[in-house]
């Protein structure tokens, strides 16, 4: 390593590490989440009563632990030294610069809870169910009503009935943590119980924290394992580990989609997915949809308990929609990327195995990395200014089986489903 190229990485290190600190105390879900009274009360008045949730309740429950005028100031400050000493036209420098501006606008989405604003800076960031995957293909919103009705019909049949959810959270834990130090054996991974989230789960740094109160079933413990645990731990892990682009440890609302998107064909691929999962996270892109046509959070809520979900979980749902926002206002639309992401990270996948260039994958799990910037990280990783991930998951490690897979997918995709129907229809 020349002396030049080292003075380049310790400057790349200095300007990624305030990166990482400046972003340090902006907690996006911390800042938004609904308190557990909320719910009693909801439950109490028999699903009547809207919430009382509006830009007061947010300052008072949810206190941010910083300036927003100082924190832009702090982050437009970082975007300029970006510029200034590692140049405007640097592919590093380009995507630096523009996750410094995106934490601008999560500042301002912090700022402007409980308004009208927030719905408008939630879209900027996660995008609409209006949004469509490519020029002239259909919106999420299609997908979800597509994808709604074909799992109605596949969750009519008895053997798509899962297993009770009778495993406490306490033994949750312990699975998860057995399970979990045999992948990162020397990551110092915790599994914790938690009682504040609204989330049956969530992965941090180095840390799975599981609600105090939920109950899982053996299917449960599997997603967790292979969702929060091989993907969202494993890139954080991963990112953490970069010794100079440090900032790859935390990921910025660009990347949700990605690595939601991973996480979900995660699950797909290693079988531990189901319909009654999918179907939650597609009844996500239709409550998100809802919102946006104008439905309210007592209207979503309805229309997801007549579509047979429990009371529980149609709560669940619609408060991860609504929070940040007010009961009648604009969604916060971040659930969208698990459909997305899973969209267009299965697409990527595709084409990247119809063409041999097996090269790219792995630099999705490098850290928290975005789709659209996987060929810059990957010239980045040839001159070693970012280095290999430690961890990928086994079916990416050894893409042999999933490379026969997909060798048909091209072809199977282009044949006429209508076609089909007609052809196999009689069979049924």
């Amino acid at each position: 390593m020349t002396e030049s190229h080292s003075r380049y990485l310790a400057v790349v290190r200095e300007l990624s590490d305030r990166l990482v600190e400046a972003q340090r105390p902006i907690r996006i879900l911390d800042s938004i989440k609904w308190d557990p009274q909320t719910r009693e009360d909801f439950f109490a008045s028999r699903f009547r009563e809207m919430p009382r949730i509006d830009a007061e309740y947010y300052q008072r429950n949810n206190p941010l632990e910083f300036d927003p005028a100082e924190k832009c100031g702090e982050l437009h400050e970082i975007e300029r030294d970006i510029s200034r000493r590692l140049g405007q036209l640097n592919p590093l420098s380009t995507l630096m610069r523009r996750i410094c501006r995106e934490y601008r606008t999560v500042v301002q989405l912090l700022e402007s809870r409980g308004t009208g604003q927030f719905g408008m800076l939630s879209e900027d960031l996660y995008g609409s169910a209006s949004d469509v995957f490519h020029a002239g293909d259909p919106t999420l919103a299609d997908l979800g009503t597509v994808m709604e009705a074909t799992l109605i019909n596949l969750l009519k049949d008895d053997s798509m009935v899962e297993e009770a959810k009778e495993i406490p959270a306490a033994q949750a834990v312990e699975m998860l943590n057995e399970r979990l130090l045999a992948v990162f054996p020397d990551a110092g991974i915790r599994v914790l119980l938690n009682d504040q989230m609204t989330a049956d789960a969530a992965a941090g740094s180095d840390y799975l924290k599981i609600r105090s109160d939920a109950c899982f079933n053996a299917l449960d413990i599997d997603v967790l394992e292979v969702h929060e645990g091989w993907v969202h731990l494993g890139t954080t892990l991963n990112g953490m580990g970069q010794p100079w682009c440090t900032f790859l440890g935390k990921g910025p609302p660009s990347s949700t989609t990605t690595q939601e998107g991973l996480a979900v064909l995660t699950e797909i691929l290693t079988l531990r997915s189901s319909p009654s999962r999918l179907y939650r996270l597609i009844n996500r892109v239709r409550a998100v949809t809802l919102a946006e046509e104008g439905a309210d959070f007592i209207q979503v809520f309805d229309y997801l308990r007549d579509n047979g979900l429990s009371e529980g979980d149609c709560y669940s749902i619609a408060v991860r929609i609504f929070r940040g926002s007010t009961p009648t206002g604009r969604p916060f639309t971040k659930d969208l990327a698990y459909m997305r992401g899973f969209v267009q990270t299965y697409n990527f996948l595709r084409l990247a195995m119809s063409e041999g260039k097996l090269e790219s994958l792995p630099v999705l799990f490098c850290g928290k990395v975005t789709l659209e910037d996987v060929k810059t990280y990957r010239l980045l990783m040839e001159e070693e200014v970012v280095v290999a991930p430690a961890f990928i998951p086994p079916h990416f490690k050894d893409l042999k089986g999933l490379a026969t897979w997909m060798s048909f997918s091209r072809f199977i995709s282009s044949l006429s489903f209508d076609q089909l129907q007609a052809d196999y229809g009689a069979l049924l």
